[in-house]
């Protein structure tokens, strides 16, 4: 949804999507992430893409750092 002519604000984060950020900014890595929840590490990469594409970054560094100032972590 735009707000005042601006561009449209990104898609919130998964209740998953938060965990998952949290753990990478706590510099787990896919493969132990994906250990804690049981799941593949595909599952994870495609969270951790999602994640990059909902907040406008290119990398997980500048995802974290986004996160922190949006309050996801």
């Amino acid at each position: 949804m735009a707000r005042g002519g601006c561009a449209a604000e990104p898609d919130p984060l998964s209740g998953r999507e938060t965990e998952v950020l949290r753990l990478i900014a706590g510099g787990y890595r896919n493969r132990e992430i994906a250990s804690a929840f049981r799941v593949a590490e595909g599952t994870v990469k495609n969270q951790a893409s999602s994640i990059l594409s909902k907040l406008f970054v290119r990398d997980r560094t500048l995802a974290v750092l986004k996160g922190l100032d949006r309050g996801y972590i």
